[in-house]
């Protein structure tokens, strides 16, 4: 199978290599921009016994399913989630795999009032001031691809520019990981990364493993309520989903039936 996270990585390290600003300097900026939305508190109002909280996604494309809408417009897009009761949004802009940019996070937060995750491959410092210069309320940091002294680092700096870190794990190990470094927002992608193939079990066999007071969510392989529903009542706080999303054909509703599942 294709090493899908393994190639990803390798040129985001490449780009990080030669990145030659001041990281200070970044922070210094970065720290200069008025607050965050409250990414983690919006997911915490959202989810109720009768509701779940939804993490609505605009991604235009991916390397193991190729285009999904490569021309969506994310600021249209951002306005149907939010008017389907998304409580958040995620947006990749890595531009090489997934086609997404800069520009769409900046369109899609602009247009509405939902905080934003910044859905991207964070490997520096610089990455998650990044993140916040271009307006993201979170950050993704993905167990898999960090050293726990990167992991750890990344938490600080987005702790320190008042973001939300969603900390990406794909099995007990990592999750075990994510939270001896302190995680507070953790994810379980039950996609493999490195072949993208997913494991629609994985994340209710993990649940029950969370330590109280971290915010649970669950990513990869929601295909509808019925997958919703199973997550909820698994004990899931939210759950982020894309391509059922962008694929489908009346988004508002698609959205405000994931937040209608529960158990």
């Amino acid at each position: 199978m294709p090493a899908y996270l393994d190639t990803i990585i390798a040129a985001h390290r490449a780009l990080a290599a030669d990145d030659r600003r001041d990281p200070d300097e970044l922070m210094a900026q970065a720290g200069l921009l008025p607050e965050p939305r409250p990414f983690t508190p919006a997911l915490a109002a959202a989810g109720s016994p009768n509701r779940l909280a939804v993490i609505s996604e605009i991604k235009r494309r991916s390397p193991s399913k190729g285009d999904l809408d490569p021309d969506l417009d994310p600021a249209s897009v951002a306005k149907e989630y939010e008017a389907g009761g998304a409580a958040c949004l995620s947006i990749l802009t890595d531009r090489e795999f997934f086609g997404g940019s800069t520009q769409d996070l900046e369109a899609a937060r602009a247009a509405c009032s939902l905080p934003v995750l910044r859905k991207d491959f964070t490997v520096s410092v610089a990455d998650v001031c990044d993140a916040r210069l271009m307006g993201a309320d979170a950050v993704l940091l993905i167990v898999t691809a960090l050293s726990n002294q990167e992991l750890s680092a990344f938490l600080a700096a987005a702790a320190q520019l008042s973001m939300a870190a969603l900390v990406e794990v794909h099995d007990g190990a990592e999750l075990g990981q994510a939270i001896d470094a302190g995680a507070t927002l953790i994810g379980v992608n039950q996609r493999d990364l490195h072949t993208f193939e997913v494991d629609p079990g994985l994340a209710v066999s993990l649940r029950s493993t969370f330590p109280s007071g971290v915010v649970s969510v669950a990513e990869s392989g929601i295909r509808g309520v019925d997958d919703a529903a199973r997550l909820a009542a698994a004990g899931y706080d939210a759950v982020l989903v894309g391509e059922t999303l962008v694929r489908s054909g009346d988004r508002r509703a698609a959205v405000a039936e994931l937040v209608g599942a529960h158990s």
